[in-house]
């Protein structure tokens, strides 16, 4: 079987871990296949190096090196080498890079500086973390730069800051008027996304931000034709829990563009492509109600990854259920 999942933060990232784990208990499933989409609109330029974070929290979750308390970053991290820069009064400092994290951005300016696509960086980096050897295949979901930066205002008028300085920085407590994508008007899908979308049997939107992850990956040119256009099933987790994220600030970023906080809406977001939907118990009153999306309820907090296991097999149960010649299980 080959899934292809668009995915991007901390949420993505342990659905594709439990995906995996799985894949691993069912010998019927064993040569599947996984291709990730991830997102890049979260990528900024820290220090002079290239840092992709939701490209390196894959890395790290499938990989076994993420920090588990935190979600993101390594394990068993130390920080002299932020430490030193904070002593130089280098900045930024809201932004924590260890040290065993800032090998990673090193090698990745070097090779891009070397004239390597962001993909063969990608490529390069996913099999320093084993991932072909688990059958994944990590793909950025253009090479060209995408950042999404985020307007706000904060007593003196209307101002553009990174995606990541409202994120961290401010926590999202500063309204945000809007999102912008800059660099999507010249992005194009990386090598192999497209293919992966249109060649798949099962596509999966894990419960990722759906504004600023999944929406940043579908902005990119191509991308939602080609889940318009794919004749395999399209299943989603909600990232939703009762009208509430489980961590992060979906709900501010849902709020800034006009969405309500409820599955059913986020739902409204991939209307035109997704078959079917997951929806937390909390959440059963739109599990009941009918319509073309079929949608099932079912305990949605990845609280370990066995419970991110079973989520996964419930979301290839229901694209199974939706075209019964996938071989779901």
């Amino acid at each position: 079987m080959r899934i292809t999942a668009l995915a991007g933060g901390v949420g993505g990232a342990r659905f594709l871990r439990g995906l995996l784990t799985h894949l691993g208990r069912v010998p019927e499933l064993s040569g599947a296949t996984v291709t990730v989409i991830g997102n890049t609109g979260d990528d900024i330029n820290l220090f002079g190096l290239r840092v992709c974070p939701d490209l390196d929290t894959v890395l790290y979750t499938l990989g076994g090196g993420i920090h588990e308390g935190q979600g993101w970053g390594r394990d068993g991290e130390t920080h002299a080498v932020q430490a030193e820069l904070a002593a130089y009064g280098a900045t930024p400092q809201w932004f924590g890079l260890g040290d065993k994290d800032f090998g990673t951005h090193i090698v990745r300016s070097q090779w891009l500086g070397q004239g390597l696509t962001l993909s063969e960086v990608t490529a390069r980096l996913a099999a320093r973390w084993g991932l072909p050897h688990r059958g994944v295949t990590l793909l950025p979901m253009s090479d060209s730069p995408v950042e999404t930066h985020v307007v706000v205002d904060e007593g003196e008028g209307p101002r553009a800051v990174h995606f990541q300085e409202w994120w961290v920085r401010m926590r999202a407590a500063v309204p945000a008027q809007r999102f912008i994508a800059v660099g999507m008007d010249r992005a194009v899908a990386a090598p192999g996304v497209l293919d992966a979308i249109r060649e798949a049997d099962v596509v999966l939107l894990p419960p990722s931000n759906p504004v600023v992850s999944i929406g940043i990956i579908l902005g990119v040119p191509g991308v939602r034709d080609a889940l318009r256009g794919t004749t395999a099933p399209v299943v989603g987790v909600s990232p939703l829990i009762g009208g509430a994220p489980v961590r992060g600030h979906a709900d501010a970023c849902l709020t800034a563009i006009g969405v309500e906080s409820t599955t059913r809406a986020v739902a409204g977001l991939y209307a035109d492509f997704l078959d079917g939907w997951l929806v937390d118990d909390a959440d059963a009153e739109f599990a009941a109600s009918p319509g073309r999306l079929a949608v099932r309820a079912r305990p949605l907090l990845m609280s370990d990854v066995d419970a991110a296991a079973d989520i996964a097999g419930a979301a290839l149960q229901l694209a199974g259920e939706l075209r019964p010649t996938t071989p779901a299980v």
